[in-house]
């Protein structure tokens, strides 16, 4: 516990029926000043710091539920725990929407109250401990698992673990995290090699090796459950990370129920133009400017890359037979998502979409502002934003509402985002794309070996507008800057979050199934 002993402060109309309690405290070593009731609790509260309050409920004078009110507002973060011989629910529910910390009934024992102070004062302390314990002795297991995965499934498990421990070391601000980093770029590493040798086989034909990938989405879960005659909402939230996910789920189990989480694998480039495209057409990129040369928009074009959705997505109904009415809708403000949280209980149609871009802006702000690299400089805080966006947002009136009229709910996204730290230079035509994380151009010129290069898109399905257009991708944590103004570029772009390349942040994304509760 260190040096400094913890302070409680007990407040007890009979305090010297107490004695053996508090002397079993201080042998425990917190310090504890007692007073005989609810005003004495108050003065004594005004002149000393305390860590945590003990009040009994039943006093003369001023109650303890009038004492909690006062401590409450001089100093709302400490907390209070009421101790009562009363079990009358209107009591209890008082104390409850005083915000007390906990609530005991009398008679107590010493081990309770113990108990009781580990969780509301050290429990910070004892979680850290704990947590770091557990990453130190599952780090070689993590270790073992990077060193031998060979499978798109073994690669899913290590980008959940390290995933979910990188949430919970930067919950205690552990000092493991570090290590947890490390084992990242490893991990990443393994992962870019082992995507650079199959990708291309991804697409040779009925590959049994090949993961769901973007234009699998509608054909493999969403068009059954129309079949089966369900109610489908889908939800694609752009640029949404798994571990972003995994941050606001608990906000979502309030509606829904989780029937199936799944990681699917974004095509390259990790790009709206291209992973949301495929989505909503169930085709690769270069099977769309085939066969719907209106509806591709090219590298080269002024125009928005994702203006045509809806007109892919009803070409894909129309491709598979399905005859399914369906609205969508394209969310960018919260004026508009309030209008249709209003309008969705009057549709009629068996599939519904919705397309919401926040997370998208959150980035572009992020490399945009100075202000935003401050708020989001790193996955932590883009976490954090992304949680306060969700909690504060319509989007989540959205989702209560969908549930509350009996939707199944498809969640997913187009693609994730990695923070770049690394840049390495390149050199292409004046016609080559700005894309951080890729490149796509005539006579590219990369000096890196962690790149994977693509000199014939079209076996990836990718459109080829010239004879020696070839692509570059990026890996890990790096991203491309031309040698004019290198430096200038490198600092302005540095521990920015991006997208286009290969990693798992990028390529490993939510697929998740919802049931209305």
């Amino acid at each position: 516990m260190g040096t400094q002993l913890k302070q409680i402060l007990w407040a007890d109309d009979e305090i010297q029926l107490l004695q053996p309690y508090i002397l079993f405290l201080r042998e425990k070593g917190y310090e504890v000043t007692p007073v005989c009731s609810g005003q004495d609790a108050v003065d004594t509260f005004l002149e000393k710091t305390f860590d945590i309050v003990f009040l009994d409920e039943q006093m003369p004078g001023m109650s303890g539920i009038e004492t909690l009110q006062e401590l409450k507002r001089l100093h709302p973060e400490t907390p209070v725990v009421m101790i009562t011989k009363s079990e009358e629910e209107n009591i209890m529910e008082q104390a409850i929407g005083q915000q007390i910390a906990d609530y005991l009934i009398k008679p107590v024992n010493p081990n309770q109250i113990l108990l009781c102070l580990k969780k509301h004062i050290q429990s910070r302390q004892l979680v850290a401990a704990e947590t770091d314990k557990s990453y130190r002795e599952e780090f070689a297991d993590i270790a073992y698992m990077i060193d031998t995965a060979r499978t798109f499934d073994e690669f899913v498990s290590i980008h959940k673990s390290l995933s979910l421990w990188d949430i919970r070391l930067h919950d205690i601000q552990s000092p493991m995290r570090d290590m947890l980093l490390q084992q990242r770029e490893q991990a990443n590493n393994a992962w870019a090699k082992w995507v650079i040798r199959n990708y291309e086989s991804w697409f040779d034909g009925n590959n049994p090796q090949r993961p769901l990938l973007s234009p699998d989405v509608f054909k493999r879960k969403v068009f059954p459950l129309l079949d089966s005659g369900q109610k489908v909402f889908v939800i694609v939230i752009d640029n949404f990370r798994y571990d972003q996910w995994k941050t606001i789920q608990p906000l979502l189990n309030e509606f829904f129920n989780m029937d199936e989480e799944q990681i699917c694998c974004s095509i390259l480039p990790t790009a709206t133009q291209y992973a949301r495209n495929a989505i909503f057409a169930g085709l690769m990129p270069e099977q769309i400017r085939q066969m719907f040369p209106d509806l591709w928009v090219s590298e080269e074009d002024e125009e928005g890359k994702n203006l045509n959705e809806k007109e892919l997505l009803q070409s894909q109904l129309d491709r598979f037979r399905k005859r399914y009415g369906f609205t969508y809708y394209k969310i960018n403000e919260s004026d508009f998502c309030e209008k249709i949280t209003r309008q969705i209980g009057g549709l009629q149609t068996p599939l519904n979409v919705a397309v919401i871009n926040f997370i998208d802006m959150l980035s572009h702000a992020r490399t945009d502002s100075k202000m935003m690299r401050e708020l989001c400089n790193n996955e932590s805080a883009y976490r954090s934003l992304t949680l306060s966006w969700f909690r504060h947002s319509p989007i989540r009136a959205f989702l209560a509402r969908i549930a509350r009229l009996g939707y199944k709910v498809i969640l997913t996204t187009d693609h994730g985002t990695v923070r770049v730290t690394n840049p390495i230079p390149i050199i292409g035509d004046k016609n080559t794309n700005t894309n951080l994380r890729y490149k796509e151009g005539k006579a590219l010129t990369c000096q890196s070996k962690n790149v994977y290069e693509v000199r014939q898109p079209l076996r990836v399905g990718l459109p080829c507008p010239n004879v020696s257009t070839s692509y570059v991708f990026c890996t890990g944590n790096d991203f491309f800057g031309y040698p004019n103004n290198f430096n200038y570029y490198a600092q302005i772009y540095r521990n920015t979050f991006q997208h286009g390349g290969i990693s798992m942040e990028e390529m490993l994304i939510p697929l998740v199934s919802l049931s209305p509760k």
